[in-house]
Parts: C-alpha cells; structure tokens; sequence
C-alpha cells in the first residue's frame, strides 16, 4: 500500500469520501471538464479520454465560446483575483478558460525536473497568494498504464506525489494563507491493470478530500458525489452563482456554517 502521511493526515483533519464518481468513460479529458464545467458530457460535450474541443455541440457557451467552466465564471465575478493554473499534462489546456487565467504553467513530470509542476505552484503560491488554484499531476497516471494499477511502482510514485503534497502545503502555510484556503483533493479516475474507461469501481471512484478554512474534522462525507460536484463546491465556497446548465451539487455536508470564504 501506499504510506502517503500528509495526504492521510489532511484527510483525517478535514471531510471525505473515497467514493466519489466519475463520469462515463472513465478517462481523463471527459472527467477533468466535468470537473471543472460542474456538469457531464452529454451537456459539455467533452466526450473522450483527449477531448480538445467537444464532440459534441456545448448546449451553452460563454464569451469565449465555450461552457460555462469555474475559472471563468469567478473571473467575471471577480476581475482582480489572482488565479493560477499549473499542469503537468497537455491536454489539460484545452479543458478550461484559459484567458481566465492569471499565470498559466504547463510544467510536466520529467528527468530533468522530476517534480514536475510542484517547484511552478510552490513559487508562485508563496509569491502570488492565489485567490483560486488548481494544480494537476499527470502522475499517478503514467505510472497505472506503464506498469500496472496498485503496482509496488504505482505505490511508490503515489507516495513521491505526497511528497509533492508536503511541500505545496508548506507553501500555502509560508504564504501566511491557509487560514483563509480550502484546499481539495481529488482525481479525474482511478483504474485497474493497466487501463482506465471502463465500467469498474476502480475505475470509477476517487477520493475527495477537503482540508482547512471551515472544513469539519475527521468527516466522512454522506453524499452521493460526483466529478462535477467538484466545480459546484468551488463556486459555493466562492460565492458564484451556478449558470443553470450545470447540474452540480456543491458538497455541503462537508462545511461547518455557510462555508464560504469572505
């Protein structure tokens, strides 16, 4: 298994659920819009493990032409806040608004920089204090299809990400913000051998962990979440107003009082 003591340690200080699920397939692109655009395919129509634009017409698209997604709709609530967006994989680029985006990094995992987009979303926390930030490994992905889900490889590179983890959490901390952060963590899919898409509940369930500003301690979430409940918390936690094509339900169970940050 996988020892991964930050990671455990955020989880027993804050609310989870190792149930969450995603959408049909069970692949990257489809599931990362989803969580981003607060609701499935059939209504973004991100349809595909590499979705760069929908396969499917959008039944709503923003001033940018496309769905309404998370960073989007805060920009246009929010014009002046800092908003960062740090990856590692390529297709990550496609999925959101990028002009929504104060500093966007494509970062990834290497042998020249093995650690990935973690240096980028250390400096910049410390240096910019996002308002809103979404940092996205590749790994442990790569590590599943190249030798195997729960593989001692897999282990191991899960236990590197905690690592990762450890020092983006110092970062918020030296950036004097974590009283005023909810940081959440979570996946786009799990998967099985040495695959991912199908029909398995490993494909299927990741977890979600909420930690810091308002969250409750040592919660096991009750609700039914899905991958796009994701970017309906975000918007509750700030403040934004759902677009009525979405069909998240922000994750309230998981917050002591209104939750939202000031």
């Amino acid at each position: 298994g996988a020892d991964m003591p930050t990671f455990r340690k955020m989880m027993a200080e804050g609310a989870s659920t190792l149930e969450n699920r995603s959408i049909l397939p069970s692949s990257s692109a489809c599931n990362w819009a989803s969580m981003f655009m607060g609701a499935g395919p059939e209504l973004h129509g991100y349809t595909e493990w590499g979705s760069r634009t929908p396969e499917l017409p959008s039944r709503v698209v923003n001033s940018d032409n496309r769905f309404p997604n998370i960073f989007g709709l805060y920009r246009d609530k929010a014009p002046e806040a800092e908003i960062g967006y740090i990856y590692e994989w390529e297709g990550m680029n496609y999925l959101v608004d990028t002009l929504a985006m104060s500093f966007r990094k494509h970062a990834p995992m290497s042998a020249e920089n093995p650690n990935g987009c973690t240096p980028v979303a250390v400096q910049y926390i410390k240096e910019k204090k996002p308002n809103l930030c979404a940092i996205i490994y590749d790994q442990p992905d790569g590590t599943g299809h190249g030798k195997g889900w729960s593989s001692p490889e897999y282990f191991a590179m899960v236990n590197h990400l905690d690592s990762c983890l450890t020092q983006v959490m110092d970062a918020v901390r030296e950036a004097d913000i974590m009283d005023d952060t909810v940081v959440i963590l979570t996946a786009d899919h799990g998967g099985i051998e040495t695959g991912h898409g199908g029909k398995t509940m490993n494909e299927m369930q990741t977890p979600i962990v909420f930690y810091g500003k308002n969250v409750k301690k040592g919660f096991k979430i009750p609700e039914s979440t899905m991958v796009y409940d994701i970017a309906g918390t975000i918007a509750y936690l700030l403040d934004v107003p759902q677009p009525q094509v979405w069909i998240a339900r922000p994750i309230l169970s998981a917050f002591d009082g209104s939750g939202q940050m000031d």
